[in-house]
């Protein structure tokens, strides 16, 4: 009796680990275009009726920490104390715990004497003395300049982000990294929007270090797709879109080992030190951070990669490529006829004569002189080649 030892399949996660998976993230890259663009609809939709909430920095007003540690009153009746006493109060919060647990109360711009009663009947209400209550006023024109200056980090960013990639890289890579910080931004804010999170001097640098993880992430993938495509015109094994995918598969596992170091300290911030010890002024930080992470790592996987598919197989000379996979393909061919690979040859050297010119071409072939139909191919020459055939003709006379 014959036993046949069956070769044991390598599980998921051993083939997760080893860069051997083969998820189908670029064939069913529309599926993944569509599901952002509903949840970016969504997010629209809440940010254009809903509104932000500002922090006391961009806004301008009066905010007020009145001691709740020792008073039976609630957040919610300091604040309508506040407005009985002509504020109208923005938001309001529980910071702190134990003995250092207070209300921030944070209210529009008020005049002096204004701002004095308010804090007497908040003090009244809370049952604590009106000198324990810290006030402090921003002005208006303050947190327009904080704004422009948040503003003014973030273009710098972008700018210099662009800038790096284009030249380490390639233009279309740039563009597709810009679209996957636009999303990520866009889905941030919509969440900070949805869930009426104060905006802050915090949010903005939770912003742009999330903004900076996301392209870290995506220059990793982007750096596997160059060395995955940089000979691709030189061969009929792989279509583009093929490499990229490799290169993402190849990625992933690093990916989500990056994400989950991420996200799980700051997932801890969140839910532990916002949530569970009520330190409310970490929780801007937070959200930012925890929210971030994840839609970076999904942007750099899911948008990044395919978006730069779909440029590059805008290209002429990638398309011709492509072609020839498929012919290849289909007529099952391991090599081909010494004049249909003359013409390939000359083919390719005008595909990367065409993507050196659209500053498409990978960096590895730069490197290398762009050859054209014209010039000497290495090997025997083709004066070389006529001479026996010459010879065989004069044996025969």
């Amino acid at each position: 009796m014959s036993t046949k030892q069956t070769e044991k399949r390598p599980s998921v996660l051993s083939q997760l680990y080893r860069g051997e998976t083969n998820f189908q993230f670029i064939a069913n890259r529309r599926k993944f275009y569509l599901a952002s663009g509903i949840v970016i609809a969504a997010l629209a939709v809440v940010m254009v009726f809903k509104g932000f909430v500002l922090g006391i920095d961009f806004a301008g007003g009066v905010q007020y920490a009145v001691p709740a540690a020792s008073t039976s009153a609630s957040l919610e009746d300091v604040e309508n104390a506040a407005e009985a006493a002509g504020a109208e109060v923005g938001t309001g919060q529980v910071a702190g715990s134990g003995d250092g647990r207070s209300y921030i109360i944070r209210v529009g711009e008020l005049e002096s004497d204004q701002s004095t009663a308010v804090r007497d009947a908040m003090a009244a209400e809370a049952g604590v003395g009106a000198d324990s209550i810290s006030v402090s006023e921003v002005s208006a024109t303050w947190g327009a300049a904080v704004s422009k200056q948040a503003l003014i980090a973030l273009i710098v960013f972008l700018v210099l982000v662009s800038a790096f990639i284009w030249i380490r890289y390639e233009r279309r890579m740039a563009i597709a990294s810009l679209g996957a910080l636009a999303h990520d931004i866009v889905i941030t804010v919509g969440i900070y929007s949805l869930v009426g999170f104060e905006i802050t001097p915090s949010t903005i640098v939770g912003l742009l270090t999330i903004l900076g993880y996301s392209i870290y992430d995506t220059v990793v993938v982007f750096d596997k797709v160059q060395e995955n495509t940089a000979q691709l015109l030189k061969s009929r094994n792989q279509t583009f879109a093929e490499a990229v995918n490799d290169a993402v598969n190849q990625t992933l596992m690093r990916s989500i080992n990056t994400s989950i170091i991420g996200v799980l300290p700051v997932a801890a911030l969140l839910f532990v030190g916002v949530g569970m010890l009520g330190v409310g002024t970490l929780k801007d930080l937070a959200l930012v951070l925890f929210v971030g992470m994840i839609v970076g790592a999904y942007s750099s996987i899911f948008l990044a990669a395919p978006w730069v598919v779909d440029l590059a197989e805008r290209s002429a000379a990638f398309q011709r490529h492509n072609k020839k996979v498929a012919t290849a393909r289909a007529a099952g061919e391991k090599s081909e006829k010494p004049a249909a690979k003359a013409a390939d040859d000359e083919d390719e050297d005008d595909d990367r004569l065409e993507l050196a010119k659209t500053d498409d071409l990978p960096l590895e072939l730069l490197e290398e002189p762009v050859k054209t139909g014209s010039a000497p191919r290495s090997g025997p020459s083709r004066s070389g080649q006529s001479r026996p055939n010459n010879a065989k003709k004069r044996k025969r006379r």
